[in-house]
């Protein structure tokens, strides 16, 4: 019972206690209460119930009993960190008994080697005990065995091995009443799903067995911990390190297992060293690898030990003893079989290559590079990561691109099957290095067309397939709706008396995370993410008059690459730290200039923009001509008012993520009909006045409840501006114009929003479109603003919209005054009608505009992105 109820069974083993039993059934009872608390509570009383548990065991003269006791002791002292004492626990209980019990006893002993590391005596015990189960039609031990097998030849690599014991466990578990351990059955086809490789049906997998955990009331260490290992693999690092350090500090509060404690060290050094953060990632490691080594769990301790010295290295050391130490770490993961073996290969490889000592990288390098052929993508994408590095130790620039092109194949095929576009964009983090060394080498090829295919070859990826549909889930429209109306009771309470309300606002984080975490569950197409980007095509697209200019940063400094007129051209122009500082000191004048008294900064925000356009463009800023430009920025320069640089300054200007991106909305067919939409949200400081003035030129007719339907459109404000009836109305638009508040979420984009009548319409719910605007106008402040995220990828409203039929937007990416954007957008409006494309018809609104700091500050803070 203590694994199908496990708090009914805790309170009866307490009735048992307190009717004076007889020492067979109190032994029983004291060894339920010591699994309890071995498993969800205090461990050190766990060992007092289970010594107590075998005193009574023998003293009713119960060889059996006394037998598997000592078995649940054995697993106890282990968790606890005792393992000279456990293994002798167990020594004991094989001695004592035989048959059925024995192979129960086998069993969990099994389970300690797994914890230990030792995967080969796991398999021969759990060989020994299976049959012996069978044989005695003992279905809940057998399932329980068939899972630690799989789970001991997942930590093998062996995931069809793993997958067919699974499946028999499951069909076992199906026959039983044992809610925690189909619970765990169900951990474990999620950690089965993830080293095959399938992120979506891994956390899918895991938050459902959290979701039983949580029936049962019962910690979840080990989910957490298989957990954070996906994120991991998803790039959402940050969220593991956050993870195991609650779940560290929830297992400190009550006493919990010292070998869980460890796993979350680890896995938490993990996190940290992936994130960014060396010192933390040191800390936990060193924690981690001096508790397994206590613990004399090798297995673990290796793999600590690689994370210790990855930490180091990334904290900038390197010397030959680190070389000497990541390949010891490398024997002993091959020793064990441990698929992370590669990984140290590489590591030392790297070391000895930072040292200058190429012959000692090259024969590490080689180990690590043969897991290149076969195995999950992690796995293989290390091993193109040696290949790629021996090459350029060879001097062979085509050996480099060769394995950065199959590396790179590997990520793709990879983030195809990831349907959310934020795992989508944080994956691509992992091919950062492989990208950048393509890019290396291309620009010592000296081509610039080489290093334009590479630069393409791994930015804004995201948006250069469409995404997957988010599913028809009652659940996750419901969260949806939830949302909405929470979070619109949040503002209400903010705004409305000026205090927070702390609980309306925990249930709107709540409510956050359950609609994050059902989108991540989403799998993604077929592999295959659309035609390869080719140079002749794009320079094709752009004909004689439209030049494109990307930029490229490398090793600090921008390279721009000036293409158009049938030709690439490469310039150097300035380093990046310099042009994002300068970017962030113009975005805060911008800010000052929204609000009167700030005129005196106009020509140090106009001086500002020239230092940006020497830093970002160079000598490429004089081969520009007059005709269209579009930019093409990294993600790290996105916050770049581009109007603002003398030379792009009166000129047709637009902002593309990528040339792939803006090919794709260059191709991209506007709907029939021109039907167009203009939408007023509540609470605007400028009452969103320009929606009314457009909505009479185009001549609306009357409508009620804020609603009035145009010649050719819709006209949504007040009441009438709710989410459902502003998706319905953009739904296939060819043209719409949202005067909102916006709101941008840096530390979770997806929910960057704007504000409607019933609460705030967010990327999420933009998702669900089955086409999104031909053209859209948002008029308000910060919707233009991304968080940069992976290699090179952008998350926001622009960048939800992109791959979802838009082909233009015009956007802000500062905040602005509400008054001076009416005349721009009536003037950009104007344009439209006159037949001009987003970009034509922002330029000649700013040039329209009054020539005092507040209104061309606001123009400046405007741009177009795509090519409608």
């Amino acid at each position: 019972m203590v694994f199908a109820a496990p708090g009914e069974a805790l309170a009866r083993a307490e009735e048992v206690l307190d009717s004076s039993p007889p020492p067979l059934h109190a032994s029983v009872a004291h060894q339920v209460i010591g699994i309890w608390q071995r498993d969800f509570g205090d461990l050190r009383r766990a060992l007092e119930h289970l010594r107590r548990a075998r005193e009574l065991a023998a003293r009713a003269g119960s060889a059996g009993r006394e037998a598997d006791v000592l078995a649940t002791l054995g697993v106890a002292l282990v968790h606890s960190g005792r393992t000279r004492e456990g293994l002798a626990a167990f020594e004991r209980g094989v001695a004592r008994v035989t048959g059925h019990t024995r192979a129960r006893v086998l069993f969990r002993r099994a389970y300690v080697w797994w914890v230990l590391g030792r995967h080969g005596e796991a398999l021969e015990d759990v060989r020994r005990a299976i049959p012996v189960l069978r044989q005695a039609d003992d279905v809940i031990w057998t399932a329980r065995a068939l899972t630690l097998r799989a789970t001991v030849h997942l930590s093998l690599g062996a995931v069809e091995r793993a997958d067919a014991d699974f499946t028999a466990a499951e069909a076992l578990w199906g026959t039983t009443g044992q809610e925690h351990d189909k619970a765990d059955a169900v951990e474990s086809r999620g950690l089965a799903a993830f080293r095959s490789g399938d992120v979506p049906a891994a956390l899918r997998l895991l938050d459902e067995a959290g979701e039983r955990y949580a029936k049962l009331g019962t910690p979840t260490f080990m989910l957490t911990i298989r957990r954070c290992e996906v994120l991991l693999a998803a790039g959402l690092a940050p969220e593991a390190l956050a993870e195991a350090d609650a779940a560290t500090a929830a297992l400190d509060g009550i006493g919990g297992q010292s070998t869980r404690r460890a796993e979350l060290l680890l896995v938490a050094a993990r996190a940290a060293r992936t994130a960014g953060f060396p010192e933390t990632a040191t800390d936990r490691a060193a924690s981690a690898v001096r508790r397994f080594a206590r613990q004399r769990r090798s297995w673990h301790e290796a793999h600590a030990r690689l994370v210790l010295i990855e930490a180091r290295v990334a904290a900038g050391q390197g010397s030959a003893r680190l070389v000497a130490d990541a390949a010891a770490v490398a024997e002993r993961l091959a020793s064990f079989g441990a698929p992370a073996a590669p990984e140290a290969s590489l590591l030392a490889g790297r070391i000895a290559l930072g040292l200058g000592r190429t012959a000692v990288a090259e024969r590490h390098l080689a180990r690590a590079a043969r897991s290149r052929r076969s195995g999950p993508p992690p796995a293989r994408m290390t091993g193109w990561a040696a290949q790629a590095l021996r090459a350029r130790a060879a001097g062979s620039t085509r050996g480099v691109l060769e394995a950065c092109r199959r590396g790179l194949d590997v990520l793709d095929d990879h983030r195809m099957t990831l349907g959310a576009p934020e795992l989508r964009a944080r994956a691509t983090a992992q091919g950062a290095e492989l990208a950048a060394m393509a890019q290396r080498a291309s620009l010592v090829a000296g081509g610039a067309r080489r290093l334009l295919v590479w630069s393409e070859r791994w930015r804004a990826t995201v948006l250069s397939a469409p995404p997957a549909r988010p599913p028809a889930d009652p659940v996750l429209l419901s969260a949806l709706t939830a949302y909405r109306e929470i979070a619109a009771r949040a503002l209400a309470a903010r705004t409305g008396g000026g205090r927070p309300a702390p609980a309306l606002e925990r249930e709107q984080r709540r409510l956050e995370r359950e609609i994050r975490s059902r989108t991540l569950h989403m799998r993604g197409e077929a592999p295959g993410g659309g035609a390869r980007f080719e140079v002749d095509r794009l320079l094709r697209r752009l004909g004689e008059d439209v030049l494109l200019v990307e930029l490229v940063v490398l090793d600090g400094r921008v390279h721009v690459l000036l293409c158009g007129r049938g030709r690439v051209r490469r310039f150097a122009a300035g380093t990046s730290a310099e042009a994002e500082r300068e970017a962030e000191h113009v975005q805060a004048g911008l800010r000052r200039l929204a609000h009167p008294g700030a005129e005196a900064r106009l020509p140090l925000i106009e001086a500002a923009g020239a230092r940006l356009q020497e830093l970002l463009l160079g000598p490429a800023a004089a081969h520009l001509g007059s005709g269209p430009v579009v930019v093409v920025p990294p993600g790290r320069l996105h916050r770049v008012p581009w109007a603002l640089l003398p030379a792009l300054r009166e000129r047709v200007l637009s902002v593309s993520p990528s040339a792939t991106s803006w090919l794709r909305a260059r191709g991209t067919a506007p709907p029939p009909g021109g039907r167009r939409v203009l939408v007023r949200g509540p609470g605007l400081a400028g009452d969103g006045a320009e929606v009314p003035e457009l909505a009479a030129r185009r001549g609306a007719a009357g409508g009620t409840g804020g609603r009035a339907a145009e010649r050719d459109g819709v006209v949504l404000e007040g009441a009438a501006a709710r989410v459902p009836e502003v998706l319905r109305a953009l739904d296939g638009a060819a043209l719409a114009h949202i005067a909102a508040h916006g709101t941008f979420r840096a530390d979770s984009p997806l929910f960057s929003s704007l504000r409607m009548a019933d609460g705030p319409l967010i990327v999420h719910d933009l998702e669900r479109l089955d086409r999104s605007p031909y053209r859209i106008v948002l008029s308000c402040c910060d919707t233009g603003r991304f968080a940069s995220v992976g290699a090179d990828e952008l998350l926001g409203l622009v960048t939800a919209l992109l791959p979802l039929g838009t082909a233009g937007v015009v956007a802000c990416g500062a905040p602005v005054n509400d008054a001076a954007v009416v005349p721009l957008m009536l003037a950009l409006h104007k344009g439209l009608d006159a037949g001009l494309c987003l970009a034509e018809a922002l330029r000649d609104a700013r040039a329209a505009l009054p020539g005092d700091a507040t209104h061309q500050a606001t123009g400046w803070a405007f741009s177009a992105f795509g090519a409608a």
